[in-house]
């Protein structure tokens, strides 16, 4: 008998209360409204407040996607690079507090493409037997990362979670994932990093050394050209052309960064799928807030070949697919 395959059958999201508007960014840095909409999309976004950490996210986040769909989950897998502390996983903590027992959780750090990554892992996990039910999420506090001065990536980046269920299921069947394509360059790690905070080198009293540094023109041709390669790797091990493919949600890093890999896959700009403009770049919660908002919304409607791409620091990348089910009214 085939292996079953992972199949999406429970969705959720989670937003902090407090937004931020892109005329409160340029009010107190070199910038404008107008700027930063016309170089990234992006008019708002939210961020979490004091003592809302990632965990309260994706807990935020579980508990809708459970709330969605019937019984719980063996394993969490919690796709983050801004987990509440170095040790232990934030995980686990996530599990507990949704009351799922002693189930399995880890963390997963691909940064912008854990999400992707924790899909394919979740999918593994049942294709070996070794789960019923995963809850995979997304979620990232990135704005506690970023240098509040610096106007190249405080408009860019904002926090927030999205889940999914994946139950057991047939290859098949509508919300069946797969198959997957996953990379990593680590000699590009510099092009988006935070350089101080792990064993290399240690936080010092510069506060410089733990906020991101972004080298932007480079990650914005890296990130086009391997979204589009992974794109095409998975779309031809599906079998899919890419006129099959009805919605395309990457990875809402950039506005332009979307388009531009769009038009590099001959994908006409109403299939893109996007909510930057209100959430900003939610580095792991942004494919599966963006499947949320375009569900709720009727942009995503059953039957519909969904293309999912994303690229982060890593650098990383990968991609995946699937046939929307019909997952019902959501709440």
């Amino acid at each position: 008998m085939p292996a079953p395959a992972a199949v999406l059958t429970g969705l959720g999201s989670w937003l902090p209360t407090k937004v931020l508007a892109n005329h409160e960014i340029a009010a107190r840095l070199d910038t404008s409204d107008e700027w930063i909409r016309t170089r990234t999309g992006i008019r708002e976004r939210r961020v979490a407040g004091p003592g809302e950490s990632t965990v309260d996210l994706a807990v935020g986040a579980g508990r809708k996607a459970l709330a969605s769909t019937d019984g719980g989950a063996d394993v969490v897998v919690l796709a983050t690079a801004t987990p509440d502390q170095p040790c232990p996983a934030s995980a686990p903590q996530v599990a507990a507090r949704l009351g799922l027992g002693t189930a399995a959780a880890f963390d997963v750090n691909a940064v912008c493409s854990g999400f992707v990554y924790a899909l394919a892992t979740a999918a593994g996990f049942i294709a070996g037997g070794i789960a019923e039910r995963v809850l995979v999420i997304g979620a990232d506090t990135f704005t506690t990362l970023i240098d509040p001065e610096d106007r190249t990536t405080v408009p860019i980046f904002g926090d927030g979670a999205g889940a999914v269920v994946l139950r057991a299921g047939d290859a098949d069947e509508p919300g069946a994932f797969g198959p997957f394509d996953l990379h990593s360059e680590g000699e590009h790690a510099d092009l988006l990093w935070v350089e101080a905070g792990g064993s290399r080198r240690r936080l010092s009293d510069d506060p410089g050394d733990r906020f991101l540094a972004m080298q932007g023109t480079a990650v914005f041709r890296h990130a086009c050209a391997r979204m589009a390669e992974s794109s095409r790797t998975v779309l031809e091990r599906a079998g899919w052309m890419v006129g099959d493919v009805d919605r395309f949600v990457g990875h809402q890093a950039n506005i332009r960064i979307l388009q531009a890999t769009a038009k590099q896959l001959g994908m006409p700009a109403d299939a893109v799928v996007a909510n930057i403009d209100r959430v900003g770049n939610t580095s792991a919660a942004s494919i599966p807030l963006a499947l949320d908002d375009a569900r709720r919304d009727g942009t995503l409607a059953p039957g519909n070949r969904v293309l999912l791409s994303a690229f982060g620091a890593g650098l990383t990348w990968g991609s995946t697919v699937l046939r929307w089910p019909d997952l019902g009214q959501p709440s």
